[in-house]
């Protein structure tokens, strides 16, 4: 979920904003839901569900207040640089001038900094691209700007991992078949990795040499720089619709033609760790923003249609995991939902059997290139040093190496996919959905207040704008922290 979501300077109107934002959060992180939903519970996993949707959509209100302070400060100094150069005729070019033509050229290289011009007449107006990591910087002292890449690198890396797992993972399910296997008999069979798939090749070493060739095929691109296209996208989207419609659908025929098999329990404390974790991954969006919000063309409406979006996808989340939690027996949900309907006795048609079973293999695959990118730059903009240039071996080789080896060995130890983005989602993705947006939105208040005075008024500022929402959301962060810790903790003891 992490990338780049338009090409630069593209302007779109507010309703397809709504939609690529419903894209955006709607990704690989909704395929393991009804899983950690049959393990936690159904009331306990719809009360969640919720709360996290609120808590999200109040960290996002926080970014969008700290994106356009961000702008107000950028068009500020900006004001203040022309005003010298009507003071100095000699001048023909000022500092800030350089400044934003280098930002111009380096807007693909660091997707986590890059600013983009627009002019506006509103101070607060959301024209300029700043992404978090520019925010940080503005905001935060050199500690917290480390931190803040800290958060972030573990986060794409923990992004990395579960999509070099789900690929091979997609593809050992689909392929490792049985002569057992077929469209009238019911199939209850539960795999180990130590069963065979092809002759004396277990299912384990099967999902090793997809993992391997995964890695040759996709991992040279973490070496060059590639970008998400706008077309690409769109088919993206259409696969993932066309995909979330048929799984919904069938779900639906089967339990009303009685066929249901599901029994989901109340409650199951000991299944919130991991549903947790992949809600907070599911409902990720605050680090996109920036490249998602800017180019809105017009903002007036923008804090109405994000909520919107987020009862949309608090709707589609219930739908898609109640029809699977009631149609399937909770033992029998995988961790990627789309490999439930990739057996026969589920769907007779072996086309749609495929097309399901192998959707998360194209979109993750293209969507890994980018990610890898993404983490590579981040890692050098965080020991880039003013001034400074890297070692040819150090930018070309050292750099996409601890990107792409890291998330491979992860994904080579294990495949366990809820168990992944549970850790992510809870760790990581507690820090860059909670904790930054809580102190980037505390600092600019701060920061505005010191530049304009109190007569300013912050068009896009949040409605959760008393102090107490700022304490309440950190609050919230480190108390599931430590819990989520606490349990990982006394889950390994009794083992």
């Amino acid at each position: 979920m992490a990338g780049e979501i338009t090409e630069t300077g593209e302007l779109y109107s507010p309703y397809v904003g709504l939609v690529y934002m419903f894209n955006l959060i709607v990704g690989t992180g909704a395929l393991t839901i009804p899983k950690a939903f049959a393990t936690a519970g159904w009331l306990v996993s719809l009360v969640l569900l919720v709360f996290l949707g609120f808590m999200s959509f109040v960290t996002t209100t926080f970014v969008l207040e700290a994106m356009a302070a961000a702008n107000a400060l950028l068009r500020w100094k900006r004001m203040g640089s022309r005003k010298e150069e009507d003071e100095d005729d000699s001048s023909t070019a000022s500092d800030s001038d350089v400044l934003v033509q280098d930002t111009y050229e380096r807007a693909e290289k660091q997707p986590i900094l890059s600013v983009q011009r627009r002019g506006s007449s509103n101070l607060y107006e959301i024209t300029d691209r700043v992404e978090m990591g520019q925010m940080a910087s503005m905001f935060f002292n050199k500690v917290g700007v480390n931190l803040f890449y800290f958060c972030i690198i573990i986060y794409l890396y923990g992004d990395l991992a579960i999509y070099a797992t789900a690929v091979p993972f997609s593809l050992m399910q689909v392929t490792c078949v049985t002569s057992n296997d077929s469209c009238g008999v019911e199939v209850d069979t539960k795999y180990n990795d130590t069963d065979p798939c092809w002759g004396p090749i277990r299912r384990v070493d099967a999902y090793r040499i997809y993992l391997a060739v995964f890695t040759v095929f996709l991992g040279p691109f973490t070496f060059f720089d590639v970008q998400k296209t706008k077309y690409l996208q769109i088919l993206n989207s259409l696969m993932r619709w066309i995909a979330f419609t048929i799984m919904i659908v069938l779900a639906l025929v089967r339990i009303g033609h009685g066929q249901g098999e599901g029994h989901p329990p109340l409650a199951n404390l000991a299944g919130i760790q991991n549903l947790f974790g992949v809600c907070v991954y599911s409902f990720m969006c605050q680090h996109s923003l920036p490249s998602l919000i800017t180019p809105v063309s017009s903002k007036r409406h923008l804090r109405q249609l994000v909520f919107l979006d987020y009862v949309l996808i608090l709707a589609f989340y219930g739908l898609l995991s109640f029809t699977a939690i009631f149609c399937f027996r909770g033992d029998s949900l995988l961790d990627m939902y789309t490999l439930n309907f990739a057996r026969c006795d589920v769907v007779s048609l072996a086309t749609v059997r495929f097309f399901l079973g192998l959707f998360p293999v194209f979109t993750i695959s293209t969507n890994f290139p980018i990610i890898a990118v993404t983490l590579r730059n981040n890692w050098k903009t965080l020991f880039h040093r003013e001034g400074g240039t890297y070692p040819w071996v150090v930018d070309h080789v050292v750099f996409p190496t601890i990107t792409l080896l890291p998330p491979v060995v992860v994904a080579f130890c294990t495949h366990d996919l809820v168990s992944l983005v549970g850790i992510t989602g809870s760790y990581a993705g507690t820090g860059i959905q909670y904790i930054v947006p809580a102190f980037l939105v505390y600092h600019c208040r701060k920061g505005t207040e010191l530049a304009f005075g109190y007569g300013t008024v912050n068009k896009h500022r949040s409605p959760f704008r008393h102090t107490f929402w700022v304490g309440f959301v950190l609050l919230w962060a480190f108390s599931c922290l430590f819990f989520v810790t606490a349990n990982i903790i006394l889950n390994e003891t009794k083992l």
